[in-house]
């Protein structure tokens, strides 16, 4: 003779299998997501590379502009690395190389506006290079892989 399970006993068997199978499905969806972050990291870290080399002119805007609004709307102040420049268009990046040392930066302002430069160099940026006065500055532009 059979016996009878209670109502009870049936719903938390039910539950049960639910709860194990919602667990198996987020599993596969957590491996699925960590297969198609591994696959894309790669592309992601690709660092840009340097097209051409190109000799300038540059020297510092200095202190002297922080908190000033750049023409591409950032706010210049003590640690803003980036170049200024006449045409090159706002987020363009480049390499700037001087004394041995290269740094990847974009344009995020017009400039310079003083005569015989052609860039402009942020403080910070100017400072990393250990750029003084106006110097003569390789530069390229960077385009990723």
């Amino acid at each position: 003779m059979a016996t009878r399970a209670e109502p009870g006993a049936v719903l938390r068997a039910q539950l049960a299998v639910r709860e194990v199978a919602l667990a198996g499905l987020a599993l596969l969806a957590a491996a699925g997501a960590l297969a198609v972050a591994a696959q894309t990291r790669g592309e992601e870290t690709k660092s840009p590379q340097p097209v051409g080399s190109l000799l300038a002119l540059a020297g510092s805007s200095g202190p002297r502009v922080f908190g000033r609004r750049t023409a591409c709307g950032q706010v210049l102040g003590p640690d803003t690395v980036g170049v200024s420049h006449p045409t090159l268009p706002c987020g363009v990046r480049v390499f700037v190389t001087l004394n041995g040392r290269t740094v990847l930066t974009e344009v995020i302002d017009r400039g310079p506006y003083k005569p015989g430069r052609q860039f402009d160099l942020t403080d910070a940026l100017a400072r990393r290079l250990g750029l003084h006065g106006v110097q003569r500055i390789h530069w390229s532009y960077a385009r990723a892989r």
